[in-house]
């Protein structure tokens, strides 16, 4: 032991990293976690958290629109972005300081500053100490990714900076049509932006259920979200505080902000990967790792959004808490990465897990489909113009649920607890002997009695 200066030294103050560093030391082990910006990490300082402030504060409007429905008579509501901001910086700032607190009350080192490798079990400071560490574990985490350099495209923002905004922009273009920018257009449309969204493809939300993606289109258009597909960004030009976005279809936007959310990369430059001999996965440019976040090299490891396989905080926290057990705990732990249940916040609201029905079709022979569209219990008093759509994918041969997809309000509190279900395999003979919670939209999951759609894959001849 007199080798080394500390059992494990993490790259990365995040959700992942500081949950492995944690449960490491939990074991005995001498644990050194080095942050060059904020401890927390992307959900934290930048990511779930913030955003999904933005996401609670924004749906204020809609509440009191539908008020008036419920016999409510609201005046005229005002709204004051800065408050929001300097809410959320409160709350960022209250939130990291636990971070910090908590890792250090574990026995953690904490250092402030960037690491890199200088070879496969030494890390140097920017302080200029070298730390000697019988493993390293990676888990510096992503960033927003521009994509390819069109010109003006040093007047676009990400996702970052969108949180720190001084003032909330009238008209805001978003190119993107994931996650990231779907939660913002909505964020900003309902603060009373005019959003229009801008996206490559046929239609947004791509690899998620076809059903969903075509309600969740025209659950947004119908707010007032401008949609354009099949077009991409070619140049943003500016004019004082305005700007002119120009697009490949060779029409033009004029807007006082721009953001781009076409996808994220892994912090993977200028850590000296070569240096200590990790690979690179060529598919997808993450550090290439095995089923235990193990890298090419035996003594360093990496896990979260930095190996670019699922980029969620859940799953990075559930590596980094399996590594802890692998190698400290004397416990072989493999994450099961199947079946993890995800959201989208924007409105209405996505939470899906398992299968969707294109996958689902291509890999079984008999698929039911279990499919219902109504308008919600609010919606009936407030006359908002709303549906939900639920979806559940089952294999025709076994009956077991492959796959559900929810749109519609609290879809991702529901689809948490629909997760557990899948995951143990459950029927949907199991769900139809569950009682029904009445009324609430989730009991559509247990009343669905009838196949929408059957598909027969047929032999080959």
């Amino acid at each position: 032991m007199a080798d080394f200066d500390v059992d494990l030294f993490v790259i990365g103050g995040g959700s992942g990293g500081v949950r492995a560093a944690r449960i490491a030391a939990g074991y005995g082990a001498r644990v050194m976690i080095a942050e060059e910006y904020r401890m927390g990490g992307t959900c934290v300082i930048r990511g779930c958290v913030p955003k999904k402030l933005f996401v609670i504060g924004s749906h204020v409007r809609q509440e009191i629109e539908d008020a008036a429905g419920f016999g409510w008579r609201i005046p005229e509501a005002t709204f004051d972005w800065p408050t929001l901001i300097a809410n959320k910086d409160k709350e960022i700032a209250r939130l990291e300081a636990a971070y910090t607190a908590n890792v250090e009350k574990a026995g953690v080192r904490v250092v402030k500053t960037r690491a890199v490798l200088e070879d496969a079990q030494t890390v140097r400071l920017m302080t200029g100490e070298a730390v000697r560490a019988r493993y390293i574990l990676i888990a510096t985490g992503g960033a927003p990714n521009h994509g390819r350099e069109i010109p003006g495209i040093e007047h676009v923002i990400s996702s970052n900076e969108a949180f720190h905004l001084k003032e909330l922009p009238r008209r805001i273009v978003i190119q993107g049509g994931g996650y990231i920018a779907l939660e913002f257009a909505c964020i900003f449309a309902n603060f009373g932006s005019d959003v229009t969204v801008i996206y490559r493809g046929d239609n947004i939300l791509r690899g998620f259920d076809e059903d969903v993606r075509t309600h969740v289109r025209a659950e947004m258009e119908k707010e007032g979200i401008t949609i354009l597909t099949g077009c991409t960004v070619t140049k943003v030009d500016k004019h004082g505080k305005d700007y002119t976005t120009h697009l490949s279809n060779g029409s033009s936007i004029a807007s006082d902000q721009v953001m781009f959310a076409i996808g994220r990369h892994p912090n993977v430059a200028n850590l000296g990967l070569d240096k200590a001999g990790v690979a690179i996965n060529p598919e997808n440019g993450g550090i290439a790792v095995d089923h235990f976040s193990k890298t090419s090299v035996p003594s360093i490891y990496a896990i979260g959004d930095v190996t670019h396989r699922h980029n969620l905080t859940p799953v990075a926290i559930r590596e980094g808490h399996a590594f802890a057990d692998s190698v400290f705990g004397k416990r072989p732990v493999q994450v099961d990465h199947i079946n993890i249940p995800t959201a989208v916040f924007c409105q209405p609201e996505v939470g899906t897990v398992g299968m969707t029905e294109t996958q689902a079709r291509e890999l079984f022979d008999r698929v039911d489909i279990y499919k219902t569209s109504f308008r919600p219990i609010k919606a009936t008093m407030s006359g908002r113009d709303t549906r939900v759509l639920m979806k559940l994918v089952v294999d025709g041969s076994t009956d077991r649920v492959l796959g559900c997809h929810i749109v519609g309000d609290t879809a991702a509190e529901i689809i948490q607890a629909v997760a557990i279900a899948i995951k143990m395999k459950a029927t949907k003979a199991d769900f139809d002997t569950t009682i029904a919670l009445h009324p609430t939209a989730a009991e559509e999951l247990v009343t669905m009695r009838t196949v929408t759609e059957r598909h027969v894959r047929q032999a080959a001849e």
